[in-house]
């Protein structure tokens, strides 16, 4: 009886420990996909809910003025979480509406669901030149998203929304910004939520294999809901290293013997 109680404790020891393959990024050897490098490359295309940063620049003064709101809108700032310290951004740009339009003054409505950044500028330009702008006039625009906007949850030592000023940022990047997934948090299994035309997605990517660079959603996109779900381990709470598994066990082992030292004695 006690050498098969052993046992099962030793099984429980062995697989209760979470190993060092379960923990470490981007394992083995790259591969090559010029596909998916394509896939990546492919510019983004604006959702419902994203907020759009508008500038212009003329000899034009009275249409410059226009869009020139308030000086304080620059000074949105994102502290070392990425997290909003000031929202004014959200006040002071261009919020796409659920029927995929911001509202220009002058200008009106444009529909910018789907367009890239690109095209929203190009279009911005030529509406107002056609409108506003003379042939001697110059005209400079700058469209870009107000940062790119994800929430993260699961087993992340920072969890919440997060906001990043880049035009880019990998599933890497929106860990590291939340202080890295915890011991008990499964990388092989990162799922990905994310809103699109077709409806909504759910991703999975494994963040211990190096193919995981070459994924069609290493790179996240604006909204995306970023989920890190547990190990079995942390169901068991056996402990999460060897020497915590150890202590779980002898202390299981210390009680079964005191309890059968008891029971025999009576």
């Amino acid at each position: 009886m006690k050498i098969y109680l052993y046992f099962a404790l030793l099984i429980l020891f062995l697989s209760s420990c979470i190993s060092n393959k379960e923990v470490t990024y981007l394992q083995g050897k790259p591969v090559s996909n010029s596909e998916i490098k394509r896939i990546n490359n492919i510019p983004y295309k604006l959702q419902i809910d994203d907020i759009l940063n508008i500038r212009i620049t003329s000899n034009n003064k009275e249409i410059v003025a226009v869009f020139q709101k308030n000086d304080l809108e620059n000074n949105s700032r994102l502290n070392q979480n990425g997290d909003f310290e000031n929202n004014q951004a959200y006040f002071s740009d261009y919020s796409i509406d659920n029927y995929g339009n911001i509202r220009i003054p002058t200008l009106g409505e444009i529909n910018v669901l789907g367009y890239t950044e690109l095209e929203v500028r190009e279009k911005i330009e030529n509406k107002l030149k056609e409108e506003f702008i003379n042939e001697d006039e110059s005209l400079f625009i700058s469209v870009k998203l107000s940062g790119i906007r994800y929430t993260i949850i699961g087993e992340i030592t920072n969890s919440g929304v997060k906001i990043v000023s880049q035009n880019r940022v990998s599933i890497i990047d929106a860990i590291a910004i939340s202080g890295d997934i915890t011991d008990v948090g499964n990388r092989k299994a990162v799922e990905i939520i994310r809103k699109s035309t077709n409806g909504t997605e759910k991703h999975i990517i494994d963040l211990t294999n190096i193919d995981a660079l070459n994924s069609e959603i290493f790179y996240i996109k604006s909204n995306d809901l970023i989920n890190i779900p547990p190990l079995k381990q942390k169901s068991w709470g056996t402990g999460t290293t060897g020497l915590q598994s150890l202590t779980t066990v002898i202390s299981v082992l210390s009680l079964v013997t005191s309890t059968i030292i008891l029971a025999r004695n009576l």
